[in-house]
């Protein structure tokens, strides 16, 4: 047998549930959500969401959603763990996604493990950027630059960016986080060199601008970048509170002030979609202002994982400076743009052992050999390389 076949599947843990959440999860059909709850259910949420939708204030979608098993998933955050936060019920099992479903779904293989609770591991997989859309923004910087290079990882949570870029051969240097657990599941997937605080903190600053100047030092034959997506909290969607008045929102000036200090070749900024909302979309253009001022050229995309053979409906906004006035990037080719070529959720999930609600089956094995790509990708038998080669369209 091959690896893929006896590798126990770490992570693949599914919450346990109240007797009202399984109520109201058995109630849900596939592509169903929170109207199809009956109206018996003992649930003071559910009637403020059916309050708020009788007054017009949204339709609520995906609240209470279970999930379609030929469709992409919704975006993955960071509450899957309960059915009423988003559109996190299994599309055939009576549970929410375990955590390796969600991880699968931002497109984290088998063998990255997360570490700590399960609302820190559950933060670290909402939070990341899907490794498979870094990589192929890293290979685009690559083609810019006409080589790859060395990065720095600033907000790095569990290291989607971070692993996207080494997957593309580029060499991390170092790792920054508030939190230990966070870089606990850096240090273990993607590289050993972290340094915990914010960069906020003088001190913190400090180390990191100093860490950094010595890799200059060092590895003065590549490019140093610096990737970056500070907290999203404050610009989120789910929030009404999107203002710069948000001290979370402020952590962006200290990656600027850190960039004008160590002068970089370039820099990668992510964040939600929802910080073009951010008071009639001033805030984003104050982020580009004061990203300009250290950079010399700059490009923007809004890109959507769905369309880059991702199982996932998710949009990031996306920054990408660079020091040299001649630099020019396009974003990443679409590899499944039209709806007929979406990975879905059930091409994602179909291999991975069936679960109860509460169950660790981090023990188990996979149920049957890889049926598509993206389960040969996610079980580590083909690389993202070839994953990619496997997607890339034709050039006409």
């Amino acid at each position: 047998m091959t690896k893929s076949e006896t590798f126990m599947i770490p992570n693949h843990k599914a919450a346990k549930l109240s007797e009202l959440d399984m109520m109201i999860v058995n109630s849900v059909p596939p592509g169903g959500n929170w109207k199809n709850i009956p109206l018996d259910v003992p649930s003071k949420r559910i009637e403020q969401i059916r309050d708020s939708y009788a007054q017009g204030k949204g339709s609520r979608s995906t609240y209470y959603g279970r999930l379609l098993p030929d469709m992409p998933a919704y975006t993955i955050n960071t509450y899957f763990n309960r059915p009423g936060n988003g559109c996190h019920i299994h599309y055939e099992q009576d549970r929410v996604l375990s955590q390796r479903e969600a991880a699968r779904l931002q497109s984290f293989p088998d063998d990255f493990i997360f570490f700590g609770g399960q609302t820190a591991i559950n933060t670290q997989i909402g939070n990341a950027v899907p490794p498979f859309l870094a990589f192929l923004i890293a290979k685009e910087i690559e083609k810019a630059i006409g080589n790859t290079g060395y990065y720095i990882d600033l907000f790095s949570g569990a290291g989607g960016l971070g692993l996207g870029f080494k997957w593309a051969g580029w060499t991390p240097l170092l790792a920054n986080d508030i939190e230990e657990k966070y870089l606990q599941t850096y240090s273990n997937n993607v590289h050993k060199e972290v340094l915990c605080g914010s960069i906020s903190d003088n001190e913190t600053f400090s180390k990191i601008a100093d860490k950094i100047s010595g890799f200059k030092k060092l590895y003065f034959d590549k490019q140093l970048w610096i990737l970056g997506g500070p907290p999203c909290q404050g610009f989120s969607t789910a929030g009404n509170a999107r203002t710069m008045d948000d001290p979370r929102n402020s952590l962006f000036m200290h990656y600027k002030s850190l960039l004008n200090e160590i002068k970089p070749n370039g820099f990668i900024f992510e964040n939600v979609a929802g910080l073009l909302n951010m008071e009639k979309g001033k805030v984003f253009e104050r982020v580009k202002e004061e990203f300009s001022s250290t950079m010399k050229t700059m490009n923007g995309w809004i890109l959507n994982s769905e369309h880059y053979a991702i199982p996932q409906r998710r949009k990031r906004v996306i920054l990408v400076g660079s020091n040299d006035p001649l630099f020019s990037i396009e974003p990443p080719q679409k590899l499944t743009e039209d709806k007929e070529s979406w990975v879905s959720v059930k091409d994602a999930l179909s291999d991975l052992p069936p679960l109860q609600h509460g169950e660790d089956g981090s023990g188990k094995y996979y149920i049957h050999h890889p049926e598509n790509d993206y389960q040969l990708f996610m079980r580590g038998n083909i690389t993202p390389s070839e994953y990619y080669e496997r997607n890339i369209k034709p050039s006409l």
